[in-house]
């Protein structure tokens, strides 16, 4: 653990994006179930939710589940899913009271009836909030994403409402599940691996990345400063010197 990390407050990154993995590591190195590892991985996005507000971050992103999760044992699955609904039933009123604002990223309907239900009713219950967006990556692929919104723009352009050529990346933007939001300024991935794994691949085009070794069950908030930390550091030059 890193302490005393002195964070630059006129400079906090407006939107974070996170990989959350490591989870099975973790709980293999315990000999417990993949599941606990997620159960785990639960209570320490809550401690990181509650610091991204107290740090005055704008928008949080997390990839919760990809479009090629489904490839995972059943069992692991169903559990990620039921644990889903633990975690918005038991957290709900605190981020409702803190004024956070959940939104979900992906094609969250294909999940399981009950979790779909207990999703809707967090997104009805925080929708006029005002403070952190809290973004979840359900049933969500950054190739699947861009090929959603290239189809709904040719629909358009068939239908005559828009020509080939007024086609731009703003007007992409627009038709993509972040419309309306800033593109992250940092993505973080935890557990050591060093790659995007299909997320926010338009959005990501000038993130800085930052990896970390730590588990995620294991990521505190005194390793998320750490990683801040790691991104203030950096020269942002968007192709420029």
């Amino acid at each position: 653990m890193i302490k005393d990390t002195i964070l630059d407050k006129e400079s906090i990154p407006a939107h974070v994006a996170i990989v959350m993995d490591g989870n099975g590591r973790w709980a293999k190195k315990r000999g417990l179930p993949r599941v606990a590892g997620h159960n785990a991985g639960m209570m320490a996005l809550k401690e990181i939710v509650k610091r991204s507000s107290v740090l005055g971050v704008k928008y949080l992103t997390v990839y919760a589940f990809s479009t090629e999760n489904w490839k995972r044992p059943e069992d692991e699955v169903k559990g990620i899913f039921k644990l889903l609904i633990i975690y918005m039933q038991k957290e709900l009123e605190e981020l409702h009271a803190n004024n956070v604002k959940v939104h979900i990223l992906g094609d969250y309907r294909k999940l399981p009836k009950d979790a779909v239900d207990s999703l809707e009713y967090s997104l009805e219950k925080t929708k006029n909030n005002t403070g952190l967006h809290f973004n979840i990556a359900l049933n969500y692929g950054g190739r699947d994403e861009i090929l959603r919104s290239v189809r709904k723009i040719a629909g358009e352009v068939a239908a005559g409402a828009m020509a080939p050529e007024d086609i731009t990346g703003e007007i992409l933007g627009k038709y993509l599940y972040t419309a309306g939001m800033p593109d992250p300024d940092v993505i973080i991935r935890t557990s050591g691996e060093e790659r995007l794994s299909n997320y926010l691949l338009w959005q990501s085009a000038y993130s800085e990345l930052v990896f970390t070794d730590v588990l995620w069950p294991d990521f505190t908030p005194e390793e998320y400063e750490r990683t801040l930390a790691v991104y203030q550091g950096r020269k942002r030059r968007y192709g420029g010197v």
